[in-house]
């Protein structure tokens, strides 16, 4: 079944009618090519699915009635916010993809020490910044995410330090730590502390690594490093690894 995402401004239960507008209006109609009666699944990006049947079709807008409503259960039980220093060419396309699949609720771009990229201003990062968004949401669609993650606009380093003190527990994959892994830090945390743990912190340097000044900067700060293992991983496969990892031990992702 289709699925889509609207604005919860969208839905008017009172008169059991949903409308969809923009992109989706094209797709449906010339790529998906559904008609009247045609069954799909609506998502308001806030844990609420709608079972609804199109009525009608425009070029400006899909009109459907809710068919039945349910809360979505495709969510983990755990959040997750992915700090990723900023990779060069489409590199980021492929990880806000996957890390969206598996279930981020966050991604946090980070303009590191290391970080390559450079951008003219705040419109060109603006438009970097919907284009992963829109990446975000199609990935949301395919795997029938009950949230569209967000793509927050760029931080620097240390307002990305800022903004992690909101979460439980932050890590940081870190190719000089060669003793502690993920296991090691939830080893240490009592029975209690460990189901307490709702908001997760992934901090992922770009091509060349962290500084070391940042290293310092995130251990004064709290952020865990921590090995992957013997091998060193590129910077678009360690986010969703460690995510995987994440969801395996404390999220949905080995099932019940």
């Amino acid at each position: 079944m289709h699925r889509f995402f609207v604005n919860p401004s969208q839905i008017n239960l009172a008169q059991n009618q949903i409308v969809i507008q923009g992109e989706d209006v094209k797709h449906i109609s010339k790529v998906l090519r559904l008609k009247n009666g045609d069954i799909v699944e609506i998502c308001d990006g806030l844990n609420h699915e709608y079972i609804s049947k199109v009525e009608s079709i425009s070029k400006e807008d899909v009109l459907l009635s809710v068919v039945e409503e349910k809360k979505s259960n495709k969510e983990p039980p755990v959040k997750v916010v992915l700090y990723q220093g900023i990779p060069k060419s489409t590199k980021m396309d492929l990880i806000i993809q996957k890390v969206t699949e598996l279930g981020i609720t966050d991604i946090v771009p980070v303009e590191m020490e290391r970080t390559v990229v450079k951008f003219k201003n705040d419109k060109d990062k603006s438009k970097k910044v919907d284009r992963w968004q829109k990446i975000s949401l199609e990935a949301a669609k395919q795997s029938k995410r009950g949230i569209l993650p967000t793509v927050h606009f760029l931080f620097d380093f240390e307002s990305a330090i800022n903004h992690s003190e909101e979460n439980d527990i932050n890590i940081m994959p870190y190719e000089n730590e060669d003793k502690k892994g993920f296991k090691n830090i939830l080893g240490i945390l009592s029975k209690e502390e460990r189901s307490s743990i709702k908001k997760i912190g992934i901090w992922i340097g770009p091509e060349g690594g962290f500084d070391k000044d940042e290293v310092d900067k995130a251990v004064e700060n709290n952020i865990y490093p921590i090995t992957l293992g013997p091998r060193i991983l590129r910077t678009e496969t360690a986010g969703f690894t460690i995510l995987s990892l994440i969801m395996y031990e404390l999220g949905d992702l080995g099932g019940a």
